[in-house]
């Protein structure tokens, strides 16, 4: 441990075991690091944004067990033995974009791309409840997680686009 990491984070240590994008991870950590800083400084998944580090901006929104966590808010100890999705989960290929990756590039709905892996998170998890979300019902599931770039609009025509491509897939159905 650095001079530096000491003085942020402090010398207590715990081993945890997380299951990152599907594989097991242990590591010795502080108690005191944040799963954001875990995920970013330890195991180098920097799609994970820090915007505020508040938890008011949700630019650092991972998959915790399936469901959205803003990830500067928890310590990585609080992770041990569950499940921590990241946008490099969507897609084993990086050649080839997760459906959802795909439909918000053909929607332009990101720009700067500072919310992007968080929007595209937040995405996957409503889309996996099964429910056709009306255009005010999108805007308010993704209202945690601020873009100041695109207005909204194409993100949630985006969600939607991914939803119906993804619940054709599902039933059996072509792409749209």
């Amino acid at each position: 441990m650095t001079t530096l990491s000491a003085a942020r984070y402090g010398t207590t240590r715990r081993t945890v075991t997380v299951r990152v994008n599907g594989r097991d991870v242990t590591r010795a950590v502080s108690t005191r690091i944040t799963l954001a800083d875990f995920l970013r400084d330890e195991l180098d998944l920097v799609s994970v944004h820090l915007g505020c580090e508040h938890g008011e901006c949700g630019c650092c929104t991972v998959l915790f067990d399936g469901h959205s966590v803003r990830s500067c808010l928890m310590l990585a100890v609080q992770a041990d033995g569950h499940a921590v999705e990241t946008v490099e989960s969507l897609s084993v290929d990086p050649a080839k974009l997760h459906p959802i990756q795909e439909c918000f590039a053909e929607e332009q709905g990101l720009q700067c791309g500072f919310c992007t892996p968080a929007m595209l998170l937040r995405t996957k998890e409503i889309i996996e409840t099964g429910r056709e979300l009306t255009d005010a019902e999108v805007r308010h599931e993704i209202s945690g997680i601020l873009c100041r770039c695109t207005g909204y609009q194409n993100i949630v025509n985006a969600v939607q686009s991914a939803g119906a491509r993804l619940r054709g897939r599902a039933a059996g159905g072509r792409d749209p």
